[in-house]
C-alpha cells in the first residue's frame, strides 16, 4: 500500500515538472513573440516619423540646386521677399482690412440650407447646434463661417502674445496637443472630459489643421468656444497655423472643396486669424505651454513685446518679426538675429539655410540636388525676351516656377523656435536638422529657462508619441499629442493633460477606433507595418535612378547583386531616413541564393512579386518628387483657388516675374505660352495640364542631355 502511494506521488511530481517546463516554454515563446511585435512597432514608428520629417524638410530646406539658382539670379535675391509677397497677394494687414469686415453681410443664406444658423454673440445653443451638425456631416454656411472668423479676429486682436492663466479653486485646466484635422478625437475629448465651459477650461496647443479631413470643422468649434468662453478657452498657435504649410498639407484644398463660392475670402480671413493667435500660455507663473519648444536664446519678456500679427507664416516673412531665438550657442549669428534695441521691420536681403550641405534628403527636390539636375539647366539660365518657341518658353517657365518654390523656402530662416523646436536628451542647443527648422534643446537649456523665469514645467506638442504623451528632461518637459491613429489606424493613442492647483499633471489616454477593436494586436501591427513599408517602397521608386547608380557602383561584376551591408549603406546614403535597413530588408528586397541582395527587387511589389508597372521610369521618378512642389506652385498661381489657372492669372504671374527679372515679354507671347499649356483648349489650365507641361519640359531636358 505504501508503494502505491509512492508511485502516485512520483507521477504527480513528474506531471508538475512537465507542466512547469511547458509553462516556461510558453512564457519564453510569448515573450519572444511580444518582443518581435515591439520591434516591428518600433521600426514602423520610425518609418512614419522619418518620412513625415522628410516631408517637412521638403517644405523648409534648400537643395543645392536652389543654392545654385540663388548664385545665378542675384536680382532675385535682392527682390525676393517683395516678389513672394506679390505672388501670395493679397496679404492684408489684419489690423486695417475694413473691406472684408462687412462682406459676409452681403451673402444671403438660401431657405434650402438646413445646417446651423449663427447669431452673435454666441450662446450654448449655437455651439450645441454646431456639434450636432458636424456629427451628422452637415456643413456651416459660408456666411456664418466668415462672420465667425471676423468675430474671432476681433477678439484675438485684444489678446496678448502670452496668455496668463490661473488654476481655478477645486477645478482643473485641460491641455490638448495636436489635432491635425481629426474631428473624432476632439469630439471624444469633449465626451470624456466635458465641453468647454467656466467649469472646464481648455488650452489647445496648436496644429488644429492639415493632414486630417475635418480641419474646417475643428477650427469652427474651437473658435466658437473661444468666443463663447474667452476667459476659459485658450488657443496657442502651432507651426501648421500657417498658410504656406496649409498649401502643402491639405487645409487650403479642404477649404476650397467645402466652400467653393466663398473659399478665397475664408482663406484670407483664416490667414489673419492664424497670425493673431497667441504664441504661448503660462499657468500660475509656473507652467509654460508652447507648441514646439525653446532654445538657449528664448526670451519670454521679448516674446511678449513682438507684433505677432506680422508673422503671417514662419515660411515667409511679411513684416518682418524676428524670432526671440536667433541662433544656438556655438553657432554663428544668423541674418535673422535681432536684439531688443534693433529695428524689427527690416528684412535681410539674402538668406540661406542649408543643414545638410552637399546632400539632399527631401523627396520632392532631390532630383534637383544632383549635379546632373543643376548642370543641365545651366545653359538656360539666361532668359530670352524673344521667346523663340513654345517649347523653349515652357522650359523657361518651369525654371521660373522652380525659382518661386526656391524663394518661398529660402525666406524660411524666420522660423520661430517656439513653433518648430524639439527636445533632445543631450545637453546644449543645436539646429534641428531632422525637421529642417527650429532647434534641438537639451535638458540644460530647459533647466536654465525655467529657473530664470521661476517656472517648473514646460508643456509642448509638435511630436506624435505612441502613448499620446512623453516625459523627458527629468520630468521638466512634457510632450502631449491629441491626434490618435495619426500615421495609421492603431498607430498611436491620443492624450490630454489635466492640471489642478498642485500643478501635478494627470494624463488621460484614448484611441478613436472604428475598426481597431475588432483586430488582434498582431493584426494591428500588420496593418501599420504594411502601410509604412509601402511608404518606403514609394521612396525607393522615387529615387530609383540614384539608387541604381549607387548599386551598380558596388556591383563591379554586373551580377545584379551586392552584399547586405552595401545595400543598407546605399539606401541610407540616398534616402537619408535613418532607418534600420537590415531589419527592413526582408520586406524590401530579395536575397540571392548566395546570401547577397538582388537589388533590382527593391523596385518590385514584394507582395505578389510582380514588378511595379513601368511608365517611363525617369519621368515617373520626377513626377513623384515634383508633384507636391508643383501643386504648391499651382495653388499660388490659382489666386481664386478655383482649381484652374485662368489666362489672366497666368499672365499676372508671368508679368510679375518678368518685371523682377528685368525681362520684357509682350502679352501676345505670354498668351501663346499659356495656350501651349492649355492642352484641351478650354481657356484655362487645370492641374493635370500643369503636370503634362512639366512632363514635356522633362522630356526636352532628357533630350538635351542625350545630345550633349
Amino acid at each position: 500500500m505504501g508503494c502505491g502511494t509512492s508511485v502516485t506521488t512520483d507521477n504527480k511530481g513528474r506531471r508538475l515538472t512537465t507542466a512547469m517546463k511547458a509553462a516556461i516554454l510558453i512564457q519564453r515563446w510569448y515573450r519572444r513573440y511580444i518582443a518581435r511585435l515591439e520591434m516591428r512597432q518600433r521600426y514602423t514608428w520610425n518609418i512614419f516619423q522619418s518620412i513625415e520629417y522628410a516631408g517637412e524638410q521638403d517644405q523648409l530646406q534648400l537643395s543645392s540646386f536652389f543654392s545654385f539658382m540663388l548664385d545665378n539670379f542675384t536680382q532675385l535675391n535682392e527682390n525676393g521677399p517683395d516678389l513672394i509677397s506679390h505672388l501670395l497677394d493679397p496679404v492684408v494687414d489684419p489690423w486695417s482690412d475694413r473691406e472684408r469686415q462687412t462682406k459676409y453681410e452681403q451673402i444671403t443664406v438660401p431657405e434650402s440650407y438646413s445646417g446651423p444658423h449663427l447669431t452673435f454673440p454666441l450662446t450654448v445653443s449655437h455651439t450645441n447646434a454646431l456639434l450636432s451638425a458636424f456629427k451628422e456631416q452637415q456643413p456651416l454656411h459660408g456666411r456664418y463661417m466668415l462672420q465667425l472668423l471676423h468675430q474671432t479676429k476681433k477678439l484675438l486682436k485684444q489678446m496678448p502674445n502670452v496668455i496668463h492663466l490661473s488654476t481655478p479653486y477645486a477645478k482643473e485646466i485641460t491641455i490638448c496637443g495636436d489635432l491635425h484635422g481629426r474631428l473624432d478625437d476632439l469630439l471624444l475629448i469633449f465626451y470624456k472630459n466635458g465641453l468647454p465651459s467656466a467649469e472646464t477650461p481648455y488650452v489647445f496647443n496648436g496644429d488644429f489643421v492639415d493632414r486630417g479631413k475635418k480641419s474646417v470643422e475643428i477650427i469652427i468649434l474651437l473658435f466658437a468656444y473661444l468666443l463663447l468662453y474667452p476667459d476659459h478657452m485658450t488657443l496657442n498657435r502651432g507651426n501648421h497655423e500657417d498658410h504656406i504649410m496649409n498649401l502643402r498639407y491639405g487645409f487650403t484644398k479642404e477649404v476650397m472643396q467645402k466652400y467653393k463660392t466663398h473659399g478665397r475670402d475664408i482663406l484670407l480671413l483664416v490667414q489673419d486669424v492664424f497670425s493673431l493667435l497667441p504664441i504661448a500660455t503660462v499657468i500660475d507663473n509656473k507652467v509654460l505651454i508652447v507648441h514646439g519648444g525653446i532654445s538657449d536664446m528664448t526670451d519670454l519678456d521679448f516674446l511678449s513685446s513682438i507684433e505677432r500679427h506680422k508673422v503671417k507664416t514662419d515660411c515667409k516673412p511679411t513684416g518682418t518679426v524676428e524670432s526671440p531665438r536667433c541662433r544656438c550657442r556655438g553657432q554663428p549669428e544668423s541674418p535673422r538675429c535681432r536684439s531688443k534695441g534693433q529695428d524689427h521691420g527690416k528684412t535681410p536681403k539674402k538668406r540661406r539655410h542649408l543643414t545638410r550641405q552637399g546632400s539632399c534628403s527631401s523627396s520632392s527636390s532631390s532630383s534637383l540636388c544632383s549635379p546632373r539636375g543643376s548642370s543641365r539647366l545651366t545653359p538656360r539660365c539666361c532668359l530670352s525676351p524673344s521667346m523663340p518657341s513654345p517649347t523653349d518658353a515652357l522650359q523657361v517657365f518651369f525654371l521660373m516656377m522652380m525659382i518661386i518654390i526656391m524663394m518661398i523656402i529660402t525666406t524660411n530662416n524666420n522660423n520661430i523656435d517656439l513653433l518648430w523646436s524639439d527636445p533632445k536628451s543631450q545637453p546644449g542647443c543645436s539646429p534641428n536638422t531632422f525637421r529642417g527648422g527650429g532647434s534641438y534643446f537639451g535638458p540644460d537649456v530647459t533647466s536654465r529657462l525655467l529657473e530664470r523665469h521661476g517656472m517648473s514645467l514646460l508643456i509642448r506638442s509638435h511630436e506624435c508619441k505612441q502613448e499620446g504623451y512623453e516625459l523627458c528632461h527629468d520630468g521638466q518637459v512634457i510632450t502631449i499629442f491629441s491626434a490618435s491613429n495619426y500615421y495609421e489606424e492603431g498607430s498611436n493613442r491620443g492624450a490630454y493633460i489635466k492640471l489642478g492647483r498642485e500643478l501635478v499633471p494627470r494624463f488621460f489616454q484614448y484611441q478613436v477606433s472604428r475598426n481597431t477593436r475588432k483586430l488582434t494586436l498582431t493584426q494591428r501591427v500588420n496593418v501599420a507595418e504594411g502601410s509604412a513599408v509601402r511608404a518606403v517602397q514609394e521612396k525607393l521608386f522615387a529615387h530609383r535612378s540614384e539608387l541604381m547608380a549607387a548599386f551598380q557602383h558596388y556591383d563591379t561584376s554586373n551580377s545584379g547583386c551586392i552584399s547586405v551591408s552595401e545595400w543598407a549603406l546605399v539606401v541610407e546614403s540616398v534616402l537619408r531616413l535613418d532607418l534600420p535597413w537590415r531589419t527592413l530588408r526582408p520586406r524590401l528586397a530579395r536575397l540571392a541564393p548566395d546570401g547577397s541582395i538582388d537589388y533590382q527587387s527593391c523596385f518590385e511589389d514584394m507582395g505578389p512579386g510582380q514588378p511595379i508597372p513601368q511608365v517611363t521610369p525617369n519621368l515617373a521618378e520626377t513626377l513623384y518628387r515634383y508633384r507636391t512642389d508643383l501643386e504648391i506652385i499651382f495653388n499660388i498661381m490659382d489666386k481664386d483657388h478655383s482649381g484652374q489657372i485662368s489666362i489672366e492669372e497666368f499672365r499676372q504671374t508671368w508679368r510679375l516675374f518678368s518685371a523682377h527679372l528685368g525681362v520684357e515679354v509682350d502679352d501676345r507671347a505670354i498668351d501663346e505660352l499659356a495656350k501651349s499649356i492649355d492642352f484641351n483648349k478650354d481657356g484655362s489650365i487645370d492641374f493635370n495640364e500643369f503636370l503634362e507641361a512639366f512632363r514635356v519640359v522633362h522630356k526636352l531636358d532628357v533630350k538635351d542631355q542625350q545630345q550633349g
